[in-house]
């Protein structure tokens, strides 16, 4: 176990593929940057996180092309590939653009982190709080095992909060309070490999992204009957913003943009809600028709409560000019029951509910839109040497900010402001 240092030249809270992005890129540029910083994540691990929650929910492969990965060389994961004939890792790139298998980019990631020699920064800590105080290491690190002080900090965890909507709030509070055994669960807690049978349930899972369809394939291949509700129809996207948010093309015009508010709904209408790839909408599909499946779309709950072992649920139709649908949907719907609920609703980024950055917001306010903290052009919270790498730095980075392309686009801003003297705030807080 690395011993806790008592004051460090640059601290990164997170260990997940936008922090080792990060970290690459820093190397690359100084390598005598080496020693210098220390990187805080509970599990010890390098991209533990991540590989839990592709395991859990079961995913064979990502949804970005070979190009995007932590290493600082664009073609080191198709090179590591054809290295690895032996290993079968040349042919986990999938068509049509080189999606990575899941098993070929951790092992990538695994000889990333060999290669630029990192398995010993990881300081096996959470960081609770961060303060500030005045002097040459103004950031003050609270962890469970002493508190660190830091020149620099880059903020590189996921902050995005499950988004749990307000009938399931309240019927997990009926849960709490009376004690029951109500099976709802949002998908972030939701790990497939503890259920090795699921024969003969129900499961209702609320969501049209890519999570809930690899949750609906995992529950019904374990022997379950699932309903896939939707607010909308299904849409089918390859990725989960256009691929010219990947460059220019987009990205131009976004930086153009002085007025942050509309930078944000430029970012809401790129991301566009949940999408399903066309490999997993094609699966669903097929499941459909053969009767293990249930599309329920242009529907809502209401109301849920749970009742002799199983939820009760009350819904919305909202398709008031798809008079079909809506008559084959309040015809599936009226006594709609199931085992358990599943909520693939995604995660909300709110800079003011972060636990890390609340005390930061007291004392250096900056502005807020919709929960996304306006930084300079180095990802910095104005007026400190305080980074933020992935969704919270989305008004700078655009829609794809918190995928990996946006812990790149994060490195190429933060780094040089880390590595120039030029580019660096003063350093003390007062």
């Amino acid at each position: 176990m690395n011993p806790l240092p008592e004051s460090l030249d640059l601290a990164i809270i997170g260990a997940g593929p936008h922090a080792l992005t990060l970290v690459t890129h820093l190397l690359q540029k100084r390598q005598k940057l080496r020693g210098k910083f220390r990187v805080f994540d509970p599990s010890g691990q390098w991209m533990q996180r991540w590989r839990e929650q592709f395991a859990a929910q079961e995913i064979e492969h990502l949804r970005s092309p070979a190009v995007h990965h932590p290493d600082s060389l664009p073609s080191a994961l198709r090179n590591f590939a054809q290295k690895h004939t032996a290993q079968g890792y040349s042919n986990q790139l999938y068509p049509p653009y080189a999606l990575p298998g899941t098993q070929l980019f951790n092992a990538h990631c695994d000889d990333v982190i060999q290669r630029w020699q990192l398995q010993d920064c990881i300081v096996p800590e959470s960081v609770e709080r961060l303060s500030l105080k005045p002097g040459r290491f103004p950031f003050v690190l609270e962890t469970p095992a002493g508190t660190v002080l830091a020149r620099r900090v880059v903020l590189a965890t996921d902050a995005g909060n499950p988004n749990w909507p307000d009938w399931a709030m309240r019927a997990q509070l009926e849960q709490v309070i009376t004690g029951s055994e109500a099976k709802i669960a949002h998908a972030s807690q939701v790990d497939l490999r503890r259920y090795p049978d699921l024969s003969g349930e129900e499961i209702l899972i609320i969501g049209g992204g890519l999570s809930s369809g690899h949750l609906a394939v995992g529950a019904i291949r374990r022997g379950a009957k699932v309903s896939l509700m939707t607010r909308r129809d299904s849409r089918e996207k390859l990725f989960d913003a256009e691929p010219g948010w990947l460059g220019p093309k987009y990205l131009k015009g976004f930086a153009q943009e002085q007025d942050w508010q509309k930078r944000w709904q430029m970012i809401r209408d790129a991301r566009d809600g949940g999408s399903f790839t066309p490999e997993v909408l094609t699966k669903l599909r097929r499941l459909s028709r053969d009767r293990k499946l249930q599309f329920l779309e242009y529907c809502q709950v209401k109301q849920a409560t749970w009742n002799k072992n199983q939820w009760q649920i009350d819904c919305d139709e909202q398709a008031p000019n798809q008079s079909e649908l809506a008559a084959t949907n309040a015809e599936h719907l009226a006594q709609r029951t199931a085992d358990r609920i599943w909520l693939a609703t995604g995660s909300t980024m709110d800079a003011t509910q972060h636990p890390l950055l609340q005390s930061i917001q007291q004392s250096h306010p900056t502005e807020i839109i919709n929960g996304l903290p306006v930084l300079d052009q180095h990802l910095r919270w104005p007026g400190l040497e305080l980074f933020l790498s992935g969704g919270l730095a989305a008004l700078q980075l655009g829609p794809a900010a918190r995928n990996l392309f946006g812990g790149r686009l994060a490195a190429e801003r933060i780094v040089p402001a880390i590595v120039k003297p030029s580019l660096a705030l003063s350093s003390r807080v007062v």
